[in-house]
């Protein structure tokens, strides 16, 4: 309390931020919600009939082990708290948040966010109807059970690995994320065991269209890298471009493209706990932990003021009708064509700056 919490606390708003990787005002507000939703992080009496740890212990137990990636055992000195009770807190923690914000700050783009992602991408990146950017990336996991190992190991990694697969848009926000799927460790893999298209296959997604170059598309798209299929909804770069309109394209894609990978950047940065080897002992904690990280992430981006859409509106509830169109436009090729013929000529009929990027990074 005298360090962080007092009126005069020792450490200013800046030390405090640096170290949970928050303000103070959303750290607070952060406690205040978790204690309301979640009996266990209320203050009460042990079997001893003493006072327990209070909630500012528990969270911030919780948040340290998140942003250092430390043992649970770190705070038994400075917060005189056991390694036992310590792992709780963080478990109890990733699971309250996961149920308190997901719905929130992992939730899908509803029609007032998809209008201002169109909006925000076509003035950054001059790139009407960009969803965001669709990639994967891995986590160590260093306590995998000795029977799941085959399950979760890559040639090119020496260790199991859990994946996660992820949309961010131009402010960082995290719009989709799925993590821990079985299986060959690929992308491809995870896409064909992703819920990332499952809202347009029972029809509840929105009706959100756009328009490039005269021609009506009635989806927006994901900017991917070359290992992706070559879908309605995914629009890839050139790999050897020979146009100077599709070699402004391919310049322009590759800058776009470079969200997802900030996006990821920051997360294994800001949470010490996703740049370290795991240490849970199942996937479904690991789920907890990742998912956790990501509604932190969207908080703060949020908190900061640098969100395209800060304010959740939900849209009308829909009945879910199963679609079997839905999948055949999804994966449709000709349409894949189309749309990138059209914004390579929507992007070559546009004075932007020249670029630089590395020729062969695709």
């Amino acid at each position: 309390m005298a360090d962080y919490f007092d009126e005069n606390p020792k450490f200013s708003e800046d030390t405090f931020r640096h170290r949970f990787r928050m303000s103070k005002s959303l750290f607070l507000k952060i406690v205040s919600d978790v204690e309301a939703y979640d009996e266990w992080f209320q203050e009460g009496l042990d079997g001893r009939m003493k006072k327990s740890f209070t909630p500012l212990q528990k969270v911030t137990s919780a948040i340290k082990q998140l942003a250092t990636g430390n043992p649970p055992d770190e705070g038994d000195e400075y917060l005189n708290m056991s390694e036992r009770t310590s792992r709780e807190c963080l478990e109890y923690f990733c699971e309250t948040v996961c149920k308190r914000y997901g719905g929130e700050f992992l939730r899908r783009p509803t029609s007032h966010d998809i209008a201002l992602l169109y909006q925000a991408h076509e003035d950054r990146h001059h790139l009407p109807g960009m969803l965001g950017s669709l990639d994967c990336t891995h986590f160590v996991w260093r306590m995998c059970p000795t029977e799941l190992r085959g399950q979760y190991m890559r040639g090119d990694h020496q260790y199991p690995t859990v994946m996660l697969e992820a949309v961010a848009s131009q402010d960082l926000w995290i719009w989709h994320a799925f993590c821990g799927p079985a299986g060959s460790q690929n992308d491809i893999n995870v896409l064909q065991q992703s819920p990332l298209f499952l809202a347009q296959r029972n029809g509840t997604a929105p009706n959100c269209p756009f328009q490039v170059n005269n021609h009506l598309y009635k989806r927006g798209y994901y900017l991917t890298d070359g290992i992706y299929p070559t879908w309605s909804v995914f629009v890839k770069s050139f790999p050897y471009p020979h146009d100077p309109n599709e070699k402004k394209f391919k310049r322009q894609h590759e800058a776009a493209r470079k969200d997802v990978e900030r996006a990821f950047g920051v997360l294994k940065s800001k949470w010490g706990i996703l740049n370290r080897p795991m240490r849970s002992k199942t996937v479904k904690k690991i789920r907890s932990i990742v998912y956790t990280c990501l509604i932190l992430h969207n908080m703060i981006i949020k908190d900061d003021g640098r969100a395209i859409a800060p304010v959740h509106i939900q849209d009308p509830p829909v009945e879910p009708v199963f679609d079997d169109t839905a999948y055949t436009e999804l994966i449709d090729e000709d349409t894949h064509w189309r749309l990138k013929h059209d914004l390579v000529e929507h992007l070559g009929s546009l004075d932007l700056p020249h670029l630089e990027v590395d020729s062969d990074e695709e």
